[in-house]
């Protein structure tokens, strides 16, 4: 359990063509590192303090300053999807997991797939998801039957801060996947749970999934967190979201510390993510009993784009990996995907990927640790439903269903805000995309 070995994976079926090289034997730690998966909800692009946002962020920005900052970070533009990716280090299309999983649909990731958790779990990893699931509504498909030794959260997608019900009404609120009724602001909870699980004494490795509800809506905050924003933000509502955030990363400074009292720091990467890209505004007459407005959210600049949609601001968020003395303080603009995280921590734990879980990501340490040959750029794809899209080399093509004669064809390279729809001047490209894209479709199911 304790080897660090190149994996022997499946045939990798989107994002790659090749696996990294395996890292220098002086670069492999002396037992399997604890994974810390920290996964915010609607976190924009300019949302944090390393990409000049007025929201601060001393705690992200100091694990982002010290650790290795994924500049070209993507994953699907909505929650649901990214968590499968990253758990199943597939396209979540691959499962029909297009959207978010919402309202009192039964749909969830098939049981028997073989997740990120139950792979470590059988290394002998002790498992953890604490916060947001959003991967099945219900208990009987909740985190624990998916390799999650222990569960503490909400099943859906979206909560109310205090009383922790979802947006119908309906109970989420759970302990090992079983409901319970709680007091507290639910960043508090989160934090204090996983600082609990942190600072358990144990012997074996851990896998800590830590999936913070800020800062989607509905957001309700102390005025402590809301106060320090008056003189440099206007608006209310982005004031209001400004304090959500800052709480939340005072929360994520809770659990580095816990790591550093307990002395794992050392041997703990901490993987940052958003789940998707900023949410421009939100009201409801239905939800939470129409008690929450929020006309001013999440700042995506200078990406174009909005949760949901397929522009760079849906789908490209802020990230990095932190791993105290063994990543050194980097900034990577290579391409990385969410789907990638699977194999290259699988390969860090020493761990087998059996052909039959048809992984679709790449190896990335070579990127995180700036090796000299990195695995080469990946093949990106997203199926929305009514929007599909891919990268590939510089370019990027979105076609929306009910105008598939109106494709958008975009060169990153040369314009990253996606200013520019090159489609109809460049015919030759826009049908070598098409056929990049349908390739992808067809390993879609029906």
């Amino acid at each position: 359990m304790t080897r660090v070995f190149w994996l022997r994976a499946a045939p990798l079926l989107v994002l790659s063509t090749t696996l990294a090289p395996a890292v220098c034997a002086n670069d492999k730690p002396k037992r399997p590192p604890n994974i810390l998966i920290i996964i915010s909800d609607d976190l924009g692009w300019r949302d944090v303090g390393w990409h000049g946002s007025e929201i601060r962020t001393p705690n992200l920005d100091k694990l982002a300053r010290t650790g290795v900052r994924l500049e070209r970070h993507y994953v699907y533009p909505t929650c649901s999807p990214t968590r499968a990716g990253i758990l199943t280090g597939r396209n979540p299309s691959r499962f029909n997991i297009h959207a978010p999983i919402a309202n009192r649909s039964e749909q969830s990731l098939p049981v028997d797939t073989l997740t990120l958790a139950r792979l470590l779990q059988r290394l002998g990893y002790y498992t953890g998801l604490i916060g947001k699931w959003h991967l099945g509504l219900r208990p009987e498909v909740g985190p624990r039957r998916f390799g999650f030794d222990f569960s503490y959260g909400y099943l859906h997608g979206q909560i109310d801060p205090y009383t922790h019900l979802y947006k119908n009404g309906d109970k989420t609120w759970h302990r090992n996947d079983q409901f319970v009724d709680e007091k507290g602001h639910v960043t508090d909870l989160i934090a204090g749970e996983a600082v609990k699980f942190v600072e358990a004494e144990r012997k074996q490795p851990f896998f800590l999934w830590v999936a913070f509800a800020a800062p989607h809506y509905p957001i309700a905050e102390e005025e402590k967190w809301i106060t320090p924003y008056n003189d440099s933000i206007k608006d209310p509502s982005r004031r209001l979201y400004a304090g959500c955030i800052t709480h939340m990363d005072d929360a994520i400074g809770r659990i580095v510390k816990s790591l550093e009292k307990t002395r794992q720091l050392d041997n703990t990467l901490i993987l940052f993510t958003s789940d998707n890209g900023g949410f421009e505004k939100y009201k409801s007459k239905t939800d939470y009993a129409g008690k929450y407005e929020h006309p001013a959210l999440g700042d995506n600049r200078p990406l174009r784009g909005w949760k949901g949609g397929l522009y760079e601001g849906g789908v490209r968020v802020p990230a990095f990996a932190h791993w105290s003395g063994k990543l050194p303080p980097a900034i990577a603009d290579e391409r990385v995907s969410m789907v990638d995280w699977y194999p290259t921590i699988a390969r860090l734990a020493g761990a087998n990927i059996p052909a039959t879980a048809k992984i679709e990501g790449r190896d990335v340490w070579p990127i995180l640790t700036q090796a000299k040959e990195k695995p080469a750029a990946p093949t990106l794809y997203w199926n929305v439903v009514s929007k599909h899209a891919v990268i590939e080399g510089d370019w990027k093509l979105i076609v929306t269903t009910k105008q598939a004669d109106m494709p958008e064809l975009y060169d990153l390279k040369s314009d990253p805000m996606e200013a520019r729809n090159l489609a109809a001047d460049n015919r030759d490209k826009l049908a070598q995309m098409r056929a990049v894209l349908e390739k992808q479709r067809k390993l879609d199911p029906p």
